[in-house]
């Protein structure tokens, strides 16, 4: 059997009961961008349930690219 990245924070799916979560993200034509900066985008990551397939939770890996340069923290360049 392959093995998935999981999400440390989801353990099991409130739909079926399922402990097996998987992480999956959306290609760039789905990116998330920040209003303020519309040319800088990251990658939206999902928490799946393989079981039933239900998204339990969305999030970015790096919210600091939502960001323009100037205003990112200082330890991100």
């Amino acid at each position: 059997m392959e093995e998935y990245l999981t999400d440390k924070y989801v353990k099991r799916c409130p739909y079926c009961g399922g402990t097996e979560i998987i992480e999956a993200f959306q290609s760039y034509y789905g990116a998330v961008v920040s209003p303020k900066n519309k040319l800088g985008g990251t990658e939206l990551y999902h928490s799946v349930c393989r079981n039933c397939g239900s998204v339990l939770r969305s999030y970015v890996k790096d919210p600091e690219k939502l960001l323009k340069k100037k205003d990112r923290k200082k330890s991100d360049y």
